[in-house]
């Protein structure tokens, strides 16, 4: 666990290849729910929670000379890799920070609020920070609606897999995660006072990167596994040789998409 309470360590030796098995996996996702409200040259964006570069280097691609890139994140070292004149990499806790004195046009945040015990007050910040016409995109995870790893239980490998995900998610819970956040983002941003309100959600079942995912993640988190009686180093080593056996279809938790706008002007 790191000092900020957080289980994935982005300092830790597995993190590089983590973030780049995210980006693989959810990146078309989230740039394709962008496009859809009309991300383009000009805008003004806010990356929170930033992690590694993939995003904010896509979006200043989106936005060119005339847009503006924030990307935020407790720790940057990773995110500091999409740096430029179209992007500004900030240190920042949106939990417990202010926000930035600034209006966005679109504010994005992935797998960041489930992590954040202030995760009421990080999304009325956000909010804040809209720009009138602008768009809030929230995407965050929700364990409890798909909670295995092998949604098909052949046989031990497959058991196996799915306990260790159970372990996952009790010392996800044991650190303040809401494992049933991401079905709340519509009500909430409705709440919030946005309109245009929508959703949906999306999981790979089996993909290359789902197994690197799930390697990283393993490798993260087996002493904490073992320290808290959830796994056996055997079973953690076990798991792994399954995993790179490319015999088993991984899924990951689902993850939901939500966008709301502020009112125009």
């Amino acid at each position: 666990m790191t000092e900020d309470g957080y289980l994935l360590d982005n300092r830790a030796a597995p993190a590089e290849a983590r973030l780049a098995a995210l980006a693989e996996l959810f990146d078309p996702w989230t740039f394709r729910h962008m496009e859809d409200r009309g991300l383009t040259a000009g805008w003004r964006c806010w990356e929170v929670g930033a992690g590694g570069p993939s995003v904010a280097r896509g979006l200043a691609t989106r936005v060119g000379v005339s847009g503006r890139v924030l990307a935020t994140d407790i720790d940057v070292s990773w995110a500091a890799g999409a740096e430029s004149d179209a992007v500004e990499v900030r240190r920042h806790d949106v939990g417990a920070d202010d926000p930035p004195d600034e209006l966005f046009d679109l504010i994005h945040a992935r797998l960041v609020l489930v992590h954040v015990v202030q995760r009421d007050e990080a999304l009325a910040s956000m909010v804040r920070c809209l720009a009138p016409g602008g768009w809030l995109l929230v995407e965050d995870a929700d364990p409890v609606l798909q909670p295995l790893g092998c949604l098909e239980e052949l046989g031990p490998a497959e058991a196996l897999a799915n306990k260790l995900r159970v372990g996952f998610r009790v010392l996800l819970a044991e650190r303040g995660v809401d494992l049933a956040y991401g079905r709340s983002l519509p009500r909430r941003l409705r709440e919030a006072g946005l309109s245009e309100v929508g959703a949906d959600a999306y999981f790979p079942i089996t993909l290359p990167a789902s197994s690197v995912l799930e390697i990283t993640t393993v490798r993260s988190i087996g002493q904490s596994l073992v320290e808290h009686g959830l796994a056996s180093s055997e079973e953690i080593a076990r798991h792994l040789d399954h995993v790179l056996s490319g015999r088993l279809d991984l899924a990951t938790s689902p993850l939901v998409s939500a966008w709301g706008q502020r009112a125009p002007g």
